[in-house]
């Protein structure tokens, strides 16, 4: 899968969410819909989201130089921790308009702002799953924001079909209390929605500030480094994400007595072995100390 169906996958999510921010709003406030309105104002967020997301993902994708020699893989993850800033203050938005809608005459609900709901609620759950599978495939920090982002609006619009449909049983049944349905279910979504904020922009945080990789990735790189016979001790091994790829550092004891270019064959063999083994690891940085057998210790590392 080639990074143009990432690009497609984001102008989609682009498109979608401007028609969608459109028809949420336009329908909201024709028909008094507190949480079609907030989930509108939602939207509007996510067609800055899918920008931020765009740039990102096209920014990230160009080659190392000579400013960024570790290529520009962060970008991505930049960008998704502005997507999540964004999804909190949309979160925050629509519990304030929520809750104060709680306090005012509650507005007739109008079967359109249902059915405007439930399309919302199809369309996002549909580009959710496609997104998701794409972003997985090809490991892009963006995108995966970007479908959690539709994950969020899956969440908002289940909310605002029951608090809509709520609202319209209190009308035919003259319940005034499921009038209420509607502002309850915005609040209902804030909550989700920041929840789910949180959450992404901390993994993402975590990867700005250089976190480790989980152990079980640390041992599998281990495990095949250990597996080249020439590599006598492992002295420290790290690994950290880079955006949508792994960066590998590996400092190694071999025998002293091997010639410069036996140790240059072993470094090419270690990082072959493990870009091969994993598709995203990037580059393997490999620092050989010299080891002696009847010292049995490598030279202190420098």
């Amino acid at each position: 899968m080639s990074k143009t169906a990432s690009m497609l996958a984001i102008w989609i999510s682009l498109a979608s969410n401007i028609v969608l921010t459109a028809i949420k709003i336009a329908v909201g406030f024709l028909f008094k819909s507190q949480v079609l309105i907030a989930d509108g104002i939602h939207n509007a967020g996510d067609v800055i989201a899918s920008a931020t997301a765009y740039s990102a993902m096209r920014v990230s994708s160009k080659p190392a130089d000579e400013d960024h020699p570790y290529g520009h893989g962060k970008a991505e993850v930049l960008g998704a921790f502005i997507v999540a800033i964004i999804l909190g203050g949309a979160a925050i938005y629509m519990g304030f308009h929520s809750i104060h809608a709680l306090f005012e005459p509650p507005g007739k609900a109008h079967i359109i702002a249902f059915v405007a709901a439930v399309i919302s609620l199809i369309w996002k759950q549909i580009l959710y799953v496609y997104t998701m599978r794409i972003g997985r495939k090809m490991n892009s920090k963006g995108l995966i924001a970007t479908a959690y982002d539709h994950l969020a609006d899956v969440y908002a619009s289940i909310a605002a079909s029951v608090g809509i449909g709520l609202a319209l049983l209190g009308d035919h049944f003259e319940l005034r209390i499921l009038a209420y349905g509607d502002p309850v279910a915005g609040i209902i979504v804030s909550f989700l929605v920041l929840k789910l904020a949180y959450g992404m922009g901390r993994e993402s945080f975590d990867v700005l500030m250089e976190r480790s990789v989980s152990m079980a990735h640390i041992e599998q790189y281990a495990a095949l480094i250990r597996s080249v016979p020439e590599v006598k001790r492992i002295d420290r091994l790290r690994a950290r994400e880079h955006g949508h790829y792994i960066l590998v550092d590996a400092r190694l004891a071999v025998s002293g007595a091997l010639t410069i270019q036996e140790g240059h064959d072993i470094s090419r063999l270690i990082k072959k072995k493990i870009k091969d083994a994993h598709n995203d690891v990037d580059e393997v940085l490999v620092h050989l100390n010299p080891w002696y057998e009847d010292k049995q210790a490598a030279v202190p590392n420098r």
